[in-house]
């Protein structure tokens, strides 16, 4: 279990290591240095999801480790409030960002999606869900030439393991 403390509140989470294990220990990696701590939610949109880990609040992308083997074949599906990876067009390109499903995207999921790959869920929200709900309803606007931006930072300052209760 972890806790994802936001400006907005904290979100309980759950990684799904055993069907996962790639994303689940790259997610787990990236907490555990710190790297989390001050990055934001630079991408939302209402009724789609909310993604982060990876722009400071000043939008400047941060440095991360190479990317990691897509696990979107893992059976897991894009449902509300689960987490997955967030990756370029390239299959094998995620990072350091991950996005929360605000609502349920079959169409992200490998069977549906239109690249014929997905995108690899690889945690849930077990508490919080309240705090998603806000994060995905927050205004957005333009930045650093990126549109659905929340025009308040909403910032992660810390991602904290704790024991499975």
């Amino acid at each position: 279990m972890l806790i994802l403390k936001t400006s907005e509140g904290d979100i309980k989470i759950e990684l799904f290591e055993k069907e996962a294990p790639i994303s689940a220990q790259n997610f787990l990696a990236y907490a555990n240095a710190g790297f989390y701590n001050g990055t934001i939610f630079h991408r939302v949109i209402d009724g789609f999801m909310v993604q982060g880990g990876g722009f400071t609040a000043d939008m400047k992308q941060k440095k991360t480790n190479p990317p990691i083997k897509n696990e979107s074949t893992n059976g897991l599906e894009n449902k509300k409030y689960t987490l997955a990876m967030a990756r370029t067009s390239v299959p094998d390109s995620a990072t350091s960002q991950f996005f929360i499903n605000t609502t349920d995207n079959d169409f992200l999921d490998r069977s549906q999606s239109r690249d014929g790959v997905g995108y690899a869920v690889f945690g849930r929200v077990v508490e919080g869900q309240a705090i998603v709900d806000k994060i995905g309803k927050t205004k957005t606007g333009t930045s650093a030439g990126m549109q659905d931006v929340p025009v308040k930072a909403i910032t992660i300052d810390s991602v904290e393991v704790v024991a499975a209760s």
